[in-house]
């Protein structure tokens, strides 16, 4: 679902406030604690960006960016890290590093260039997301319907994507409240229901309901079946 980030950290309140900061923006994100973890999660591919931390237990952030630029010249990595020597950034950038932060940062900075790396990367990141009249572009985050744009909250944003990546499928609610807030279903809450109201709402403000309820079965991106049971 939308850009797909991976965080290697193994300091728990740095990677618990890099992982809810980044979701909130609308990334997908995963989290390694060690270099080993790092490497096997890299090996299944299909990152969009690399936020690597440098002292990791295990082989560090230094032999796991060596390790990803033998086999991956393309994905974006980032390191965030406390070695704040000149000497390091220099040889992190070498070793193939695309930009370098030092610790302590601020978030805002970071959040710039994990944008900026993600503009520049020529891979799916780049891509434009497209049903019917509405289009979101995944690394500006920029949404539009009819060209009108679309003022979204992050969540409401991660709700769009993820419907956008499934058209036509019916998704249940505990589906989605999976993918999109990462956390288990009670069956309870109505945070779904208030998002999509939400997500309704906007995006009918420029053309006709896109996002069809089915009683007892969920939510669909496009026509209604024809068996009915949409509304």
């Amino acid at each position: 679902m939308g850009i797909r980030i991976l965080v290697v950290e193994d300091e728990p309140v740095i990677a618990d406030s890099l992982v809810r900061g980044l979701r909130e923006e609308g990334f997908t994100v995963e989290h390694e604690a060690d270099g080993e973890g790092a490497w096997l999660a890299l090996r299944a591919g299909g990152w969009d960006l690399v936020l690597l931390d440098w002292w990791l237990p295990g082989a560090d952030g230094f032999e796991v960016l060596r390790r990803l630029r033998q086999a991956d010249r393309r994905t974006p990595v980032l390191f965030v890290t406390a070695r704040d020597a000149v000497a390091d950034r220099v040889r992190g950038l070498d070793a193939g590093a695309d930009d370098y932060i030092c610790k302590p940062f601020d978030f805002d900075e970071l959040l710039a260039r994990v944008r900026a790396l993600v503009r520049r990367s020529d891979g799916t990141a780049a891509a434009v997301m497209t049903f019917g009249d509405v289009a979101v572009d995944l690394a500006s985050q920029r949404v539009e319907r009819a060209g009108h744009p679309v003022d979204l909250t992050a969540k409401e944003y991660s709700l769009l994507v993820y419907f956008l990546r499934n058209p036509g499928r019916i998704l249940s609610r505990t589906r989605i409240y999976e993918h999109v807030w990462d956390e288990r279903y009670d069956g309870l809450s109505n945070t779904l229901e208030v998002h999509v109201k939400e997500l309704r709402r906007k995006l009918e403000r420029h053309g006709p309901r896109l996002i069809q309820t089915l009683r007892g079965r969920g939510y669909l991106l496009g026509d209604p079946p024809e068996d009915g049971g949409g509304r």
